[in-house]
């Protein structure tokens, strides 16, 4: 009892208050203080650090070069994970990287034997989070989709005009001829990676069909000595 209220007593309750009060500064005040001055980055993004809104470019080689930092001359990003920074200064700018798709317009595409594909595609993309392509990308007015599938579009034709058969070969295997002729250019031109092209429909209108059905028949030895015959 006399311990009691030997710690009741008023040198007791202001040990009890300062040991209190520095425990809960350690597990609670300097953890959320500590929070202040860290960013983090999610899967799936990248950030561009920023300075008034403008992008800090680096200009010297870093102390302990790492993969993935970037050379001289281009924009400081943060990767995914944990980063020291200030985000009340909003010293950087978040980017989503997770792949989107685009389709591209219906278009007629003639084989190597003449045979003629009514084709629909669409094709994969994500930024790079990388400087150089983040800089295209975010900074300069650039439409990423209008441009790309440009690019996208003119490789498909070329592929398809490759093919000597009736029907278009596997996705695969025109998704690996059309990354092949222009993954490099899309990058180049638009900061972005160019993941898979895809066809999602060849001819299918029954009236496609049956225009396809009777020019074949037009093809035929039996039309081609009917109109020699005309001549």
């Amino acid at each position: 009892m006399d311990m009691l209220f030997t710690m009741l007593g008023g040198r007791g309750v202001s040990g009890l208050l300062k040991t209190g009060t520095a425990v809960l500064t350690t597990l609670l005040v300097l953890p959320a203080l500590l929070k202040l001055f860290v960013v983090t980055v999610d899967e799936g993004w990248a950030a561009i650090r920023t300075r008034n809104g403008k992008p800090i470019i680096r200009t010297r080689p870093a102390r302990r070069p790492q993969a993935g930092r970037g050379a001289v001359g281009e924009v400081v990003v943060l990767d995914p994970g944990s980063h020291g920074a200030f985000p009340l200064f909003y010293w950087y700018k978040l980017v989503d990287v997770r792949c989107r798709a685009t389709d591209l317009p219906a278009r007629e595409l003639s084989g190597a034997n003449g045979r003629q594909h009514r084709v629909h595609a669409s094709f994969e993309w994500r930024p790079l989070p990388t400087g150089r392509d983040l800089r295209v990308f975010e900074l300069d007015v650039v439409n990423v989709a209008e441009r790309a599938a440009n690019i996208v579009g003119a490789a498909l034709r070329d592929a398809v005009r490759t093919i000597n058969g009736v029907g278009l070969p596997h996705n695969d295997e025109i998704n690996d001829r059309v990354l092949a002729a222009c993954a490099d250019d899309v990058r180049r031109a638009c900061g972005v990676e160019l993941v898979r092209v895809m066809i999602t429909g060849d001819a299918l209108t029954d009236g496609y069909l049956l225009s396809e059905a009777l020019r074949d028949g037009d093809r035929g030895a039996p039309a081609v000595a009917a109109l020699h015959a005309l001549n």
